[in-house]
């Protein structure tokens, strides 16, 4: 009967019968078990930073001991990818998404990592009242209609016209700004700019354009590469003949950003080539994961999200220390995943006055969203009424031995 329930919410029928879009449900829990879904892609390219993801989350629910009060809080992680695909898959998460809501224990989500992957969870998790952060989905449209939105964004992904996806790492609009500065500052006058054709790397490219013609940076031309393909030396060819000093990729690494690249650099021995936060990882940096040339490696900047430890509060220091003695050197996403779920727990927390009140999702949803000044290993931030955080910095890396290398930290 719990499930069925359940799956009433899920296609937004209410306790009438009577189908009813914007009826959010209060859904308490009952028991004393509240379990956290946390998604992300655990096969493919991305593997690293899927993995360092979830292991920062369980990092921090082993830091409470797996308890709030009188609860016990369970964490089920889900695989959102596939072998077939090599990455993150849409019928698998919407697979996985479904698991979560027909669980009636489910007091939140963590996830999901690819912003299409959000698109497509955060609808029925809307639907079921189920609080969800991303420690990691960026793109615009999740949240806002601002530049860089698609026609009908956000609202498609509301049904109940309430918020219930929030997200701890800034939007595109911010790592845009960060990338044409960096861009500026290295010379740049005049940048081709390709993205996978994914959530995350089209939404990166048009926040970048708007971007660029707001600073008077120069487009030699904007593009989409096919995804993982044999070679890319045409392509790399057809934009020499533009002559572009710097070309940016907006993509994931299991698009095929390490033989783009490489190819890139070929075609065209002087340019200086940038990448978005979906190449921060080891599996594009390092040769010996299957990552880019070391020659290349002077002429790559990278953007993302994570900042050097010494730019952090000193919290963070201690998270980097007890995440490496149990798992090895963090990914840069790591630390947003820790963050994601202690935001959830936190929620939690004082939905339940410290587990010692009956658990809704409603009242973790409206705890999340009334976050204020919460301090964290990330910094201090809120939470608006999008679901937006009020972090406003980017960190520019390059890459040296194979090594990403923090350069500096950017403000938008």
């Amino acid at each position: 009967m719990a499930a069925l329930a359940a799956l009433a919410v899920l296609i937004g029928v209410d306790a009438c019968g009577s189908t009813s879009g914007r009826t959010l449900a209060a859904t308490r829990i009952r028991g004393r078990t509240l379990t956290i879904y946390a998604s992300a892609p655990l096969r493919g390219r991305s593997t690293v930073s899927g993995e360092a993801v979830i292991d920062g989350a369980q990092l921090a629910l082993d830091q409470v001991h797996s308890r709030i009060g009188e609860y016990r809080i369970a964490l089920k992680v889900l695989d959102d990818a596939t072998v077939a695909r090599g990455g993150w898959d849409p019928g698998q998460t919407t697979i996985n998404v479904r698991v979560a809501v027909l669980d009636p224990t489910t007091i939140g989500y963590v996830g999901d990592f690819n912003s299409g992957a959000s698109a497509i969870s955060i609808p029925p998790l809307n639907r079921a009242g189920i609080p969800q952060v991303s420690p990691t989905s960026a793109a615009v449209g999740l949240t806002s209609a601002a530049l860089g939105a698609q026609p009908g964004e956000p609202q498609k992904y509301y049904p109940t016209g309430i918020r219930t996806f929030a997200r701890v790492v800034p939007d595109d609009r911010i790592q845009a700004t960060a990338q044409v500065r960096v861009q500026q500052e290295l010379g740049c006058v005049s940048t081709f700019v390709l993205n996978d054709g994914e959530v995350d790397g089209s939404d990166a490219a048009r926040s970048f354009v708007v971007a660029a013609q707001a600073a008077h940076l120069r487009l030699a031309g904007v593009g989409t590469f096919v995804r993982d393909a044999t070679s890319y030396k045409a392509l790399a060819k057809g934009i020499a003949q533009l002559a572009p000093d710097c070309v940016m990729i907006a993509a994931d690494t299991e698009s095929g950003a390490v033989l783009l690249t490489t190819d890139l650099a070929a075609a065209m021995p002087t340019v200086k080539i940038f990448g978005t936060a979906g190449l921060a990882e080891s599996t594009y940096a390092n040769p010996a994961r299957g990552g880019i040339p070391l020659s290349v490696d002077p002429r790559v900047v990278l953007t993302s999200p994570a900042l050097a430890l010494n730019e952090y509060p000193p919290s963070a220091r201690s998270f980097d220390a007890a995440y490496t003695h149990r798992f090895g050197p963090p990914e840069p996403d790591a630390i947003f995943g820790y963050e994601a779920m202690n935001l959830m727990l936190d929620g939690v927390a004082r939905a339940t006055d410290n587990g010692t009140e009956p658990a809704l999702r409603s009242r973790v949803r409206r705890a999340i969203f009334s976050t204020d000044d919460r301090r964290s290993v990330i910094g201090t931030y809120s939470i608006n009424g999008n679901g937006d955080t009020s972090l406003r910095h980017y960190g520019v890396y390059g890459i040296s031995g194979g090594q990403l290398t923090f350069r500096e930290a950017i403000d938008a």
